[in-house]
């Protein structure tokens, strides 16, 4: 890789490193969705500074892109890319869960850059495949994205989605799945049992590309290939790890929704940046 390349995707790193950060300070005074929100940071901050035609002066532009979070829970990861990125003020994120605003745990419309309001699973693929489909019939050309969850596709809507799409050829639309391996509190696989997941999408007709969700390089081979096979929907599977980068939470089904104390954060903070391990238990954390 070219060496401006490499210097690239650190600042890249550097940008979902502070993201991660503002996810681990929302775990408080009410939590969040930590560790759910923690698996999706690398493709959210990717996408924004990469791929996307979005940024915090063309949001009425008819000519931007388009990224829907189906995966509401994971906001604060989205919230965090938008803090860092400009659409919104980083002292913002201080209002998280604040009834004098509207940081709260699900995107809500009236933050910039949140096209969709979400949190009720499977709505938002067809939110999506409405929306490319309308920028195809006018022949625009612009990207449109929806994040989904792994354990999300138990939706029947989701498939409707996925069968619509490639009956209207729409290749302007791409589908993300987070694959973490987790739905909730149990893992996909206990449950309903996704695999073998890209065959089942290939046989609704997508084109599917597999990746490292936290590789910078596996994402770019895979999104500079966009779109993928002409006049098909275009799926992306990016196998995450839940908690990415706190390795005392990383893939617990008791870390999918935490709530720290004040003290328990500044762990964490540390953790994050390789200076401390923590050895927080059931016990020591108020997890809901």
């Amino acid at each position: 890789m070219e060496e401006n390349k490499i210097h690239h995707y650190q600042e890249t790193e550097a940008i979902a490193l502070r993201v991660r950060e503002h996810i681990v300070r929302m775990s408080t005074e009410g939590g969040c969705f930590t560790g759910a929100s923690l698996s999706a940071v690398d493709l959210i901050v990717y996408l924004y500074t990469e791929f996307l035609n979005i940024t915090p002066f063309n949001l009425n532009d008819p000519n931007r892109d388009y990224l829907f979070l189906s995966k509401g829970h994971d906001v604060p990861a989205l919230y965090g890319t938008l803090a860092e990125l400009g659409f919104i003020e980083r002292d913002r994120l201080q209002n998280h869960l604040s009834l004098d605003d509207h940081i709260y745990w699900h995107p809500n419309r009236h933050i910039p850059g949140v096209e969709f309001h979400s949190g009720s699973l499977g709505h938002l693929p067809s939110v999506a495949l409405g929306v490319a489909m309308d920028l195809k019939i006018s022949g625009s050309d612009n990207k449109v994205i929806c994040i989904m969850g792994d354990g999300e596709l138990n939706e029947g809507t989701c498939w409707e989605a996925v069968l619509v799409a490639n009956a209207y050829a729409l290749d302007n639309l791409i589908f993300v799945i987070d694959r973490n391996h987790f739905q909730a509190n149990m893992r996909t696989e206990d449950l309903i049992p996704l695999e073998p997941l890209a065959q089942k999408f290939e046989s609704f007709g997508a084109a599917v590309k597999r990746i490292n969700g936290h590789s910078y390089t596996e994402l770019h081979e895979a999104f500079s290939t966009y779109p993928f096979q002409s006049g098909k929907l275009n799926v992306v599977i990016a196998d995450t790890i839940r908690g990415k980068g706190l390795p005392s939470i990383q893939e617990r089904a008791d870390r999918w929704f935490c709530n720290f104390s004040a003290d328990e954060i500044e762990q964490l903070l540390l953790e994050l940046h390789g200076q401390h391990t923590t050895s927080l238990t059931s016990e020591t954390l108020i997890v809901r």
